[in-house]
């Protein structure tokens, strides 16, 4: 794992309105405590659309960040994308839904890849960019803590169980945007976030 990135709700002034976000995440140097539904040391702003147990800790790759690099011609570095865990090595679209990391001594769990809201396009600058990012799959994952504990920066990332349905959080990602009629795919993945099985039964029951 390349960073440990924390942050706490500031706000900003974005097209004459004041928004309020946790968004901009910093590197941290040593052991930080996962506990809860959080890092120490790190909030969200708006609970009804961040943080809880099926977000509690937001994961992006390294790889990812080199690559928006090159397509945005920025410098964005670990934190830029507003995550806690900057991984270096795992392609986190390719990550099964309920798989189990051992980070430290935390175990955490895949939980759901990232939708992005207007926040994201604030941070970077560009009201166009959340639409870019969901584009471009590049989505990352959020984390449920399974296992309190300590982890930090350099701590390798073990995966030490994989579900056997093999459903990846790309997948998710794809039936949001342009595939709803698999929504009842998600309905079979136990262990994704509620609030996916919520939102397949209401497009079920739309398209019924």
């Amino acid at each position: 794992m390349l960073s440990v990135n924390v942050g706490c709700p500031a706000e900003t002034v974005w097209h004459g309105r004041t928004v309020r976000s946790a968004i901009w995440r910093t590197p941290v140097i040593g052991l930080v405590t996962a506990r809860g539904v959080n890092l120490v040391g790190d909030a969200q702003a708006d609970r009804k659309a961040h943080g809880g147990p099926d977000k509690a800790l937001y994961a992006y790759a390294a790889e990812d960040l080199v690559w928006w690099n090159g397509q945005l011609g920025l410098e964005l570095g670990p934190g830029n994308m507003g995550e806690n865990l900057t991984t270096s090595g795992l392609e986190l679209a390719q990550a099964v839904i309920g798989e189990r990391w051992q980070v430290g001594s935390v175990v955490l769990h895949v939980a759901q890849p990232r939708i992005p809201c207007y926040k994201l396009g604030i941070h970077i600058g560009d009201d166009r960019f959340p639409a870019r990012f969901a584009e471009a799959r590049r989505h990352g994952v959020y984390l449920r803590i399974l296992a309190e504990g300590e982890l930090q920066a350099g701590d390798e990332i073990q995966v030490v169980e994989r579900p056997a349905h093999g459903f990846r959080a790309v997948e998710v990602a794809h039936i949001f945007y342009d595939q709803r009629h698999r929504a009842a795919e998600l309905l079979c993945v136990p262990e994704l976030a509620a609030s996916w099985h919520h939102w397949a039964r209401r497009v079920l029951a739309s398209e019924g």
